[in-house]
């Protein structure tokens, strides 16, 4: 009977304080283990409710529950959250004042606050442990434990000395919780906290709602705005590694049309809560983000997570995409993937020691094994946490939609199983392809394993062929990591009821991403100048038709659309108004008083030469979107002299004039009448007018060398040059 009523206790009190009717998972059996008194170690997933396993006990028992955390923006969140269910939650960090530490810490010692969450810097102060000393703590709850171990993503050294400063407070129980460990992580953080007789609850990382697919990173800004048009609406994530491409994405989707917001930890503190506040309140539907963004956010409808940048593990890439879809509905993950990002994460490592350097490459090859495998991707993912998959398609993966090319596999993971056996399990991945492949470099030789049976039995096949083949052994578990030496392969029983009784194995080709282009930085350099990305014939068809309007009109063809636009026209086949007004140089005014025809030609075109349009991934120069431009163009508006507002702008009256023609040429039409009517001769303007309107080219520089403009000086060119394209070509 006493269990029943315990029972209806903790029910109650999930539904008097949080509002839910019913445990989710095994909330309930962690509750209990800590409620009875006991260490305990919980691993689960994000968004399954982690929280909950010390914020209800923490309510029930009497004293002050001490939750150490990683990140202010985390703490604060969940303070937030529990003061809004009534409950009070207090967190000690750095940005609190001495006033208000004294009041926290009167508080605390007079029983009001029943969590505190603490940052582990603060734990390292000796008046903060001194304080804590006085008052009655119920437990420590250690949230991120990943970040104990050495081995895990996440490193952070003053989480290993939690311990030590946790025995000060005496013998409290304790639970440690991490939304990702694989089982290496989860042995070092139990040893660290010298609770290796903890209960540990592993729920299932298995997120059936969420598909996971991997794109190379291929003209990667139109990739992504076709992506967001595609899932237009819907609120997401898109993390990149430097805060400067989090700014530039953010500027990308904001000019494209999207309510977007950035965040990193170089943001002004305010800006930063702004941004996430506005997110969480559904003002904007997409943060671009550095990792910083994310950890204990709860957000369940955030629909899709991107990376535009190659993670630095696959722990980091799991929590982060396991960000989408906290309800149950749907999420989409997309990784876009490069070499190069590989690249540059290892030249983040050089200056770090030896081991760190060591275990973050392993990390690292981990993330490209994954993204290169064609096994299913979930698969790969549970594998990796030490759940096995057993399903042959998940059907919400890229590798499973899209299966690639298989073959007999049967001989080629009876010679890994061997030359793992032959080697006594005590090498790595790398070794085992060298001898497997008869190269003999210094280890081979050290170890004298070319005098092994196995050796050069693989010649045939390079080193990646036979990486793919131990990792797809590895991931089918005839081949298992060993634990205590990190990056070693042992044979598991799998593995070795094989070698006895060997059955048919199909395996599948890796992903090659060594012939597609790489992101658009790498492939701008490599690609060869003369290069021509658009459609020659449309393009030519386009030029034909500008001559036409031209001549109609009695304008320069240049007035109509300059060469760059029909480029750009020929390259993404734009057959909206809305879509041609998104190519550089246009802009709505011009769509309307010329797109017509233009988009007539275009849709003819594509229709009889069956094109699949890439209007959806048209990229919009964020050129007008500066606050130095806006800033122009309100000034322009308000008709305020030119140099005045250069004066204001703290610029040069030249560089005023590059920037209005920058304006200008990207299809915004100003109205500099006011201005140039009073500086500007009616004759001069009158002569530069008839140029323009007779000359083959608006270039500045052929104007210059005209015989008929000698008396006229360059600015007055270029501001009547303005004149004349605002009234005609706007």
């Amino acid at each position: 009977m006493m269990l029943v009523e315990e029972k209806d206790a903790l029910k109650l009190k999930l539904k008097e304080v949080f509002g839910y009717g019913h445990f989710r998972g095994n909330q309930e059996t962690i509750i209990r283990n800590l409620l009875d008194g006991r260490n305990t170690f919980v691993i689960m997933p994000t968004g399954a409710g982690k929280s909950l396993c010390y914020q209800l006990p923490a309510l029930l028992l009497d004293g002050l529950a001490v939750v150490i955390s990683p990140l202010i923006a985390l703490m604060k969140n969940q303070v937030d959250q529990l003061n809004a269910y009534g409950v009070n939650a207090r967190f000690l960090n750095s940005t609190l004042s001495k006033g208000e530490i004294t009041r926290l810490r009167k508080d605390a010692l007079a029983g009001a606050v029943k969590l505190l969450y603490v940052a582990p810097e603060s734990l390292t102060k000796e008046e903060n442990i001194e304080f804590l000393k006085k008052v009655n703590v119920s437990f420590v709850a250690i949230d991120e434990a990943h970040c104990i171990s050495e081995w895990g993503h996440d490193f952070r050294p003053e989480y290993r000395r939690i311990k030590s400063m946790i025995q000060q407070l005496g013998d409290l129980p304790i639970m440690a919780l991490t939304a990702t460990a694989t089982p290496k992580v989860q042995i070092d953080i139990q040893k660290n906290l010298q609770m290796e007789d903890a209960d540990v609850f592993i729920s299932s990382f298995n997120r059936k709602n969420l598909y996971y697919e991997v794109r190379p990173k291929k003209e990667t800004k139109k990739q992504l705005i076709k992506f967001l048009r595609d899932n237009k609406g819907k609120s997401g994530i898109v993390y990149c590694l430097s805060r400067k491409k989090v700014e530039e994405i953010a500027s990308l989707i904001s000019v494209n049309g999207f309510k977007a917001a950035p965040y990193h930890a170089g943001l002004d503190p305010d800006v930063r809560e702004k941004n996430q506040d506005a997110f969480l309140n559904e003002e904007i539907d997409i943060i671009v983000a550095t990792i910083a963004f994310g950890m204990g956010i709860d957000k369940p409808d955030v629909r899709f997570v991107v990376h535009y940048d190659v993670p630095k593990s696959l722990e980091g890439y799991y929590q982060e995409t396991g960000r989408s879809g906290r309800d149950g509905l749907e999420g989409h993950c997309l990784m876009f993937y490069s070499h190069n990002d590989l690249n540059k994460l290892e030249k983040f490592n050089k200056d770090k020691s030896v081991q760190e350097r060591e275990n973050a490459r392993i990390l690292l090859q981990e993330m490209e094994f994954y993204a290169e495998s064609p096994v299913c991707r979930r698969r790969q993912l549970l594998h990796y946490f030490g759940e096995e998959f057993t399903e042959d398609n998940c059907g919400m993966c890229d590798n499973c939609v899209h299966p690639r090319e298989r073959f007999d596999g049967t001989e080629y993971v009876k010679m890994v199983l061997q030359a793992v056996k032959q080697t006594n399990e005590r090498f790595g991945l790398n070794h085992l392809v060298n001898v497997i492949r008869g190269i003999e470099d210094e280890y081979v030789k050290s170890y004298a394993h070319f005098d092994l049976e196995i050796f050069g039995k693989g010649g045939n096949e390079d080193a990646d062929f036979w990486k793919s083949v131990i990792r797809q052994t590895l991931i089918y578990q005839y081949l298992e990591k060993d634990i205590e030496n990190i990056g070693a392969l042992k044979l598991s029983k799998k593995g070795i009821a094989f070698l006895k009784k060997p059955h048919a194995i199909e395996l599948a080709r890796d992903h090659d991403f060594t012939t597609d282009l790489e992101d658009e930085e790498v492939s701008s350099e490599r690609a060869p100048v003369n290069a021509k990305a658009y459609d020659d014939k449309l393009f030519e068809m386009l030029k034909t038709l500008r001559k036409k309007i031209a001549k109609e009109r009695n304008l320069p063809p240049y007035v109509i659309f300059q060469d760059p636009s029909l480029e750009e026209m020929a390259t993404t086949y734009p057959t909206t108004k809305e879509d041609l007004a998104q190519v550089n140089g246009v802009g709505m005014g011009k769509v309307n008083k010329f797109g017509k025809e233009f988009l007539e030609t275009i849709q003819k075109y594509v229709e009889d030469n069956d094109i699949e349009t890439a209007t959806e991934v048209v990229v919009k120069s964020s050129v007008n979107k500066s606050k130095t431009k806006i800033f122009i163009i309100q000034q322009i508006d308000k008709k305020v002299d030119l140099e005045e507002i250069a004066e204001m702008a703290n610029l040069s009256f030249e560089e005023l004039l590059t920037e209005i023609e920058n304006i200008s040429y990207s299809g915004t039409k100003l109205n500099l009448n006011y201005y140039i009517d009073q500086v500007l001769d009616p004759n001069k303007l009158d002569d530069i007018h008839d140029y323009f309107m007779n000359a083959e080219t608006d270039s500045l520089e052929a104007a210059l060398n005209d015989d008929t403009l000698a008396d006229y000086t360059e600015e007055e060119i270029r501001l009547a040059r303005l004149a004349f394209m605002s009234e005609y070509a706007h």
